[in-house]
């Protein structure tokens, strides 16, 4: 039953078009998979408060709703549509990629990102790394008043990778565009549905943030919104398990459980915490994975260092791929992400919480 909620709501999420500042399909199935206590903050963030014994401490589960993607920036006289990036890409990812164009009336444009054939390539172009800003989409227009007009399609829309969620041989395995972060939204929908039925000591806001791809945006104003005790975010973090990331260490290894990051380039996260979150995984036989990452970033950047300081973990589902078109994750990591995170809300009451912040040593600061 879970493994089956897990990929009804991964299958409706990924497929949903939620580029930076674009996220309310993605927000529109939040609201109708948790309905009722709902919130949105002016930046549209969602909120879902999930009242427990108490009203303290308050405990944030945050998943950003925004994949990368692109923006129409210019169509031209012949029909095709040169756009930007948001978010990041590696050109060399693109070429001969299909994508959806999401126009203002909220119709759907397929197209795919030209590459020029190799019969019309010249030497010196033929092993020369093409950039963003030479790539164009063909939609199959004759003109620019075809795009415009009969397509819906103007300067400002955005852009998603066209990729349908599908299983491997190995049917553990499922493959799609924005796993990077529609699994922590999905964990985050899942998790309050579970955490729910218990008997929590605290008070839980689920929150679906904008614009995280784009610099870490959205959480922003959600934080003024629901001022957190502490903080989870749920994360699709690259995977490591693949040719030429052997420098890094295997820290996201498919199959291996759901990844407890320590640090990475933008965030120093609670040591405490984190030692708290494994002990818990430890206790209930759920496995896990320890990162420490020289790049990457995510929310909790910004919610660390929120008003006066929010002990915060970061808790991923290990993806190969993650800013491409076809990522590929484990249900299996998923599924013990879940119960990890609903363990540990289970036992997260105000003398806990409280630990994660003491800095004194018999009542004098360390």
């Amino acid at each position: 039953m879970l493994k089956k909620k897990a990929i009804q709501l991964l299958t409706e999420l990924t497929q949903a078009h939620g580029c930076s500042g674009c996220e309310y399909p993605v927000r529109n199935i939040i609201r109708s998979e948790l309905k009722s206590n709902l919130a949105t903050d002016k930046s549209g963030s969602i909120i879902h408060t999930l009242k427990g014994k108490y009203s303290t401490p308050v405990i944030m589960i945050e998943a950003h709703m925004d994949e990368v993607g692109f923006m129409v920036q210019q169509i031209t006289d012949e029909g095709f549509i040169k756009f930007i990036p948001m978010g990041g890409w590696s050109p060399n990812t693109l070429l001969a990629q299909r994508v959806r164009i999401l126009g203002n009336d909220r119709h759907e444009t397929l197209g795919v990102i030209a590459a020029k054939p190799p019969h019309f390539l010249k030497k010196e172009d033929q092993n020369r790394a093409i950039s963003i800003q030479e790539m164009y989409i063909d939609v199959g227009a004759k003109n620019f008043d075809e795009v415009n007009a009969s397509y819906g399609i103007n300067i400002g829309d955005t852009i998603v990778p066209e990729s349908s969620i599908t299983p491997l041989r190995n049917p553990d395995l499922l493959m799609s565009k924005a796993f990077d972060n529609r699994v922590g939204v999905s964990l985050a929908i899942h998790a309050a549905q579970s955490i729910k039925k218990t008997n929590h000591p605290n008070l839980i806001s689920v929150v679906g943030c904008v614009q995280e791809e784009v610099g870490t945006r959205g959480v922003k104003t959600a934080l003024e919104l629901v001022n957190p005790d502490a903080a989870i975010v749920l994360e699709g973090p690259p995977a490591d398990d693949i040719i030429g990331a052997e420098d890094e260490g295997h820290q996201g290894v498919l199959g291996n459980g759901p990844q407890i990051r320590l640090v990475d380039s933008s965030a120093i996260l609670n040591r405490p915490f984190s030692n708290f979150v494994m002990k818990v995984a430890e206790e209930h036989n759920i496995p896990y994975q320890v990162a420490v990452r020289r790049s990457g970033g995510t929310d909790a950047k910004i919610i660390q260092w929120h008003r006066l300081g929010i002990p915060t973990i970061v808790l991923g589902v290990p993806a190969r791929y993650i800013h491409t078109h076809n990522s590929i994750i484990n249900i299996n990591d998923y599924i013990n992400a879940m119960k990890l995170l609903v363990e540990v809300t289970k036992q997260l009451n105000e003398s806990v919480v409280k630990q994660f912040t003491d800095f004194t040593v018999n009542g004098a600061v360390q």
